[in-house]
């Protein structure tokens, strides 16, 4: 197990060292004239001013229905040290990762994170509230995202809008945990809640958590330490009135009754599972998904910020597709806790103007344009460092059309794996045609994987090319021209297995000429899970596979059965000259629970006429321009046949003329 990360890192939208790195995202100038109108993405200025200079916190707790207190933070607009009247509009955030603690003998809370400083000089009074079950708040936690949970979200919002400091028009914020304690807050329909601005953010726990029947247990696991000794060891900063910390003490003692999240969860094998213990089935309930109607209801304007590389990179399209209020959605090329320095100031600088706008809109009724503009803003990976931003009305793009690439025979001399296969745009057409290798289990994408710094992990993927060796690869020879690729690559495969199960990690790469392979974005389907079935939501067309106990099917030997799905999206543009790859491994040893047989299976992936197994890229106009297979071969093989027939001619004619001279004779 990796070296354990603090909550420091991973305390969703605080990201306090991630925005201090940033700086002052924010204008402070205090002039209006200095600060000519100026609203669009990314940048505002002359909408609302920063009248106040500070923000004063307080602490205590709130009793809940059932008498469970729950300690909040709120910080209010303050000028030379006065705290102003209001009233004012409220943001809160529903915070799992305490909402203030100690560092370096220092009080660390919301107050201190630019982007919300900045909203407080505005004229917004901010509100943190530790969970039930963490932080300084009281009770035990059974799970996540639990109906106990949302429905204390419930009664702090209606607190929040019943003092006489609000306006009454309450909004929410926070990243991952934080974000989604929002979404399912709306789904309580609190009457006072108006906007909400939910960062990297799950739709889907089930698809997420074990995707394809694939267990993300590294991830489950890490969280769960990290939680657990912010409950216990790294505990909270105690409410004002607990000036002997008593209270937090005793809290502390009802967090020893909390449930790891990876010991509820990872017996879950279904989707349809029922935990034992709180009697929930808990992939269908403790999540967004399962509340759906309830949030669409509640009609709550949404705006949602999502990263290429996050965990829930599919959620936040998922969510946009789905909800039916007001909404805006913008995707990075950032992952979910970035570490780099100029990724950290490009995010946070946008994500801090963005906040302004959004709940100057909605919260204050400033007339800023945000909800003329288009509703989706994404960023297109050209090259390491260089991206243009660009805007959409829908999702899948309308220009976006399936580029298929099928899998084809012939080395193609890129890849020490298995057999380097060849991925190409022409069908096949011979019967027979197949690909096998032994599974190998030490096959993996690393420890610092899109999974990995959803836990406070770091991020950067290697060359995938020594993890490309130890399965199957189809790659396409150089390109012809560069192809951008945005949207929901999807994976259809013709595959049987010697042990009647295994689970196919799916790979989609970039590959320069020198060898050096990228990797973009991948999926993974258990083939026992690969029934298909109607999603309960709008899926965007894509394979949904319902993973309910009753649907699962081992693979009959020897029998090629067909697996359909989809990678997390991305928007990628691909290189002039280099290729694209798809490596199929069937572990990934550093981030899921395959499990490991006494003997190795053999894997047979099947690529003919009648079993086309193939990679769709979703591309503008549907075409990608790459080399044909083996066409310098063919070519050389036409010449041939063309010299052997005329060789044939000659010679034919040649012995009827000899023969023609020895029946004269």
């Amino acid at each position: 197990m990796r070296i354990f990360r603090t909550a420091f890192i991973v305390s969703g939208l605080l990201f306090f060292a991630a925005i201090l790195a940033a700086g002052q995202a924010a204008p402070q100038k205090s002039q209006a004239a200095e600060n000519p109108k100026v609203s669009q993405f990314g940048r505002y200025s002359g909408y609302s001013e920063p009248v106040y200079d500070s923000g004063v916190r307080t602490s205590h707790y709130l009793a809940m229905r059932d008498g469970t207190r729950i300690a909040i933070d709120i910080i209010r607009p303050a000028k030379d040290g006065k705290i102003a009247a209001g009233p004012f509009p409220v943001i809160w955030t529903h915070h799992r990762y305490r909402r203030a603690f100690t560092a370096n003998g220092r009080l660390v809370s919301i107050g201190d994170s630019p982007d919300i400083q900045a909203l407080i000089k505005r004229g917004y009074v901010a509100a943190s509230a530790d969970v039930r079950g963490s932080g300084a708040s009281f009770g035990r936690a059974l799970g996540i995202f639990t109906p106990e949970e949302s429905q204390d979200a419930f009664e702090v919002t209606e607190w929040l809008a019943k003092q006489p400091w609000s306006t009454g028009k309450i909004g929410m914020f926070g990243g991952s945990y934080l974000g989604i304690t929002q979404l399912m807050a709306a789904g309580r329909k609190p009457p006072h809640l108006t906007a909400i601005f939910p960062v990297v953010s799950l739709f889907d726990i089930y698809s997420m958590g074990a995707q394809g029947g694939v267990l993300k247990d590294d991830l489950l696991r890490t969280w769960s330490e990290l939680t657990r000794k912010l409950d216990l060891e790294q505990i909270a900063a105690p409410v004002d009135d607990d000036k002997n910390g008593a209270l937090l003490k005793r809290a502390v003692e009802d967090h020893k009754g909390n449930r790891s999240l990876f010991d509820a969860m990872s017996p879950l094998r279904f989707r349809d599972s029922r935990d034992p213990l709180t009697g929930s089935q808990p992939n269908l309930e403790w999540q967004p998904a399962g509340h759906l109607k309830a949030i669409n209801d509640a009609g709550v304007p949404t705006y949602l910020w999502c990263g290429w590389f996050d965990a829930f990179t599919r959620d936040g399209f998922l969510m946009f597709r789905n909800f039916t209020a007001p909404r805006r959605l913008t995707i990075g090329a950032w992952s979910h806790s970035p570490k780099d320095p100029a990724i950290v100031k490009e995010e946070f600088t946008l994500l801090a103007h963005e906040e302004m706008r959004w709940f100057d809109y909605w919260l204050k009724g400033i007339e800023n344009g945000i909800m003329k503009e288009a509703p989706i803003t994404y960023q297109v990976m050209v090259a390491p460092g260089r991206s243009v931003w660009k805007t959409a009305h829908q999702w899948p793009l309308a220009e976006a059309k399936d580029a298929v690439l099928y899998f084809q025979p012939g080395r193609i001399d890129s890849v020490a794996s298995a057999n380097d296969g060849r991925l190409g745009i022409t069908p096949p057409g011979r019967i027979g045609l197949m690909d096998a290798c032994s599974i190998d289990h030490t096959a993996t994408s690393g420890t610092s994987t899109r999974w990995d710094n959803t836990v406070g992990g770091g991020f950067g993927y290697p060359d995938m090319a020594a993890n490309d060796a130890k399965g199957l690869t189809y790659t396409t020879p150089p390109l012809k021209a560069e192809i951008e690729v945005t949207g929901h690559p999807v994976v259809r495969l013709w595959a049987s297995v010697s042990a009647g199960d295994a689970d196919f990690f799916a790979t989609l790469e970039e590959v320069e000429p020198s060898g050096v392979s990228h990797y973009v974005t991948e999926g993974v389907l258990r083939a026992s899970h690969r029934a298909l079935a109607d999603p309960p939501y709008d899926n965007l067309g894509l394979p949904y596979h319902r993973s309910y106990e009753s649907d699962i099917a081992p693979l009959l030997p020897g029998e090629p059965a067909e697996l359909r799905f989809d990678l997390e999206p991305t928007s990628n543009v691909f290189d002039k000259g280099h290729r694209i790859r798809l490596t199929l491994t069937f572990a990934d040893k550093d981030n899921a629970a395959t499990p490991i047989l006494s003997l190795e299976p053999e894997v047979k992936v099947y690529r003919d006429k009648a079993h086309p197994s193939s990679v769709s890229l979703p591309v503008p106009g549907g075409k990608i321009e790459v080399g044909q297979p083996g066409t310098t071969i063919l070519i050389l093989i036409m010449v041939l046949v063309l010299v052997l027939a005329a060789v044939i001619i000659a010679f034919t004619m040649f012995m009827r003329s000899k023969m023609k001279n020895i029946g004269s004779s």
